[in-house]
């Protein structure tokens, strides 16, 4: 098994004296290297002027902060032509010159900063035991040099937003080594150009379908190829689908809607519905008991003889309900009361309305009051909400037996899928979509042909898809036809060869994390540095 000390010193240095303190450890480390370098002439010397003591922060050890107290010489310079008589031993793998903190301890101090920026990192050294400030933590990242990028050959470029739809940066990603290799402070044509002038090496550039990249790329390095990325191919071809598929779902559900409502009367032109509770049948039925053991007494009374007015004053009732229940025959049954009010005769004037798109309650209100409606706002408001919902009701549930058609989005993406690996219930509404109308049926077609294109790299068929989308007449996919022939060699080659932007889109993704940790407030230095460094 190897032993690893628990603190690691270079060859020639000694630990001397180990002391806990209340703030942590107190370490003394003495020098023992018998010779030293000069840093000027480079000469050995072993002649001992005298020590002196360097005071040093460490790495913590166990949550403890550990101060070093290192004890080191200065030697005399034996060349005499070097202009440095006396100099001081270098520990060029331990501490820099000057520095009051160890390699290792900033190197921590760096990498904290790089995960996680300026008061986060300094909340995370403070837990961790490290005595820093934001400030520290900032300067040691923008301290770091540019990484030495050599030879790209494979380069994929990408935008990213600092503010969405406002203001944007590029990322340039090694396609060889996966590394990011530098970010530009807008996505202009003319900053990318300049940066590809720097690298003659330039082979294959991948970029996606903007033109700024495209025209950077044809600036700035000529005799590289340029490569169509086919993610994006692929979600130019979907928006153009939505936008066809969109359509024909709309005449599809007008037309679905209209037959519904032709089978089914007006909201306003159905009876009111009558609230009924276990409650309010069962007052109901007493009353009725009530009305029927009247009526018998009535009929009873009547037989013995008894006059009409009499009758009347003995069961307590007027005169003119015993006249009517006695020119009957029968118990006279109540008929259930409609209900109704001033409001009845203006519902067909409000749902015409509604259906012409008049949504606003008050402006429809306000109409009704130029029409001599007396009624309150309130009766207007409840009415519509009460018996518009009841009307989305009853369309649901007659229309609850059809299969519910897809968004056009949904039903972008089950065009672009593979038939085989759809499920059964995703097939049957594929089938339902392609019968809608003979152009939905046709675009699937053509949508699968170049999806399958695209995933068996033969781009050498794009123009005889080209040619057949020409002919389709489908102004959608026309569209998208357009736009691929103006940049059609690199199309090409994005359907023909594997590189791709995919590893780029994921550094995107990593910045964007990488810049929201900043809350926004971070200025294009530190995001630069932070990436191109990122742990």
């Amino acid at each position: 098994m190897e032993r690893m000390p628990l603190l690691p010193l270079p060859e020639g240095m000694l630990i001397d004296e180990i002391q806990i303190t209340e703030n942590g450890l107190g370490i003394a480390v003495v020098a023992t290297h018998p010779t030293s370098c000069c840093p000027l002439c480079s000469d050995l010397s072993s002649s001992i002027q005298s020590h002196y003591r360097r005071v040093l922060r460490d790495v913590p050890c166990a949550g403890r902060r550990v101060q070093l107290f290192l004890t080191v010489r200065k030697f005399y310079c034996r060349n005499p032509l070097c202009q440095r008589k006396i100099f001081t031993e270098r520990l060029p793998a331990f501490v820099e010159p000057w520095a009051r903190m160890t390699i290792r301890h900033c190197q921590q101090i760096t990498s904290i900063g790089l995960g996680t920026c300026g008061k986060g990192g300094a909340r995370l050294a403070a837990r961790l035991g490290i005595q820093t400030t934001r400030q520290t933590i900032l300067r040691r990242i923008m301290d770091l040099p540019d990484l030495l990028r050599g030879s790209i050959l494979f380069l994929g470029i990408d935008d990213f937003s600092f503010r969405r739809g406002l203001r944007f940066g590029t990322i340039l990603v090694n396609l060889e080594s996966r590394r990011v290799v530098d970010l530009l402070p807008d996505r202009k044509a003319d900053t990318s150009a300049g940066w590809m002038r720097q690298h003659p090496d330039l082979m294959a550039i991948s970029r996606d379908r903007g033109g700024e990249y495209a025209s950077a790329a044809a600036a700035g390095a000529p005799q590289a190829i340029q490569y169509a990325d086919r993610f994006h191919l692929l979600k130019n071809l979907r928006e153009a689908l939505e936008g066809l598929l969109a359509r024909h779902l709309a005449t599809q559900c007008k037309r679905e809607a209209q037959a519904i409502l032709d089978e089914q009367p007006p909201a306003w032109q159905s009876k009111r519905a009558v609230r009924s509770s276990p409650k309010l049948e069962s007052l109901q039925h007493n009353r009725r008991e009530e009305r029927l053991a009247r009526y018998e007494q009535v009929i009873a009374l009547h037989k013995l003889g008894m006059s009409q007015a009499a009758l009347a004053r003995q069961v307590g009732m007027g005169a003119s309900t015993v006249q009517s229940w006695l020119a009957a025959g029968m118990f006279p049954e109540r008929k259930p009361r409609e209900q109704s009010n001033q409001l009845d005769r203006y519902l067909p004037y409000l749902f015409q309305r509604w259906e012409e798109g008049c949504h606003n309650i008050a402006c429809l209100f306000r109409e009704l009051v130029e029409q001599n409606y007396k009624g309150s706002y309130e009766s207007v408001r409840d009415n519509l909400v009460r018996l518009l919902p009841t009307g989305r009701k009853n369309l649901a549930n007659s229309s609850s037996k059809a299969p519910v058609l897809p968004t056009s989005r949904q039903a972008a993406f089950l065009f672009l899928h593979r038939s085989e690996e759809l499920r059964v219930e995703e097939q049957e509404t594929l089938v339902k979509l392609r019968q809608i109308n003979p152009e939905v049926d046709l675009a699937y077609d053509l949508v699968q042909q170049f999806a399958q294109m695209l995933r068996t790299r033969t781009g050498d068929l794009l123009d005889a898809w080209l040619a057949q989308v020409e002919q389709s007449n489908l102004p959608e996919l026309q569209s998208f036809a357009a736009g691929v022939e103006k940049d059609k060699d690199a199309v090409r080659n994005g359907l023909t060869w594997p590189i791709n932007n995919g590893m780029v889109e994921g550094h995107v993704t990593k910045l964007k994390l990488i810049k929201r940790q900043g809350y926004g407030r971070a200025g294009f230095p530190l995001l630069r540095q932070r990436v191109l460094h990122a742990i």
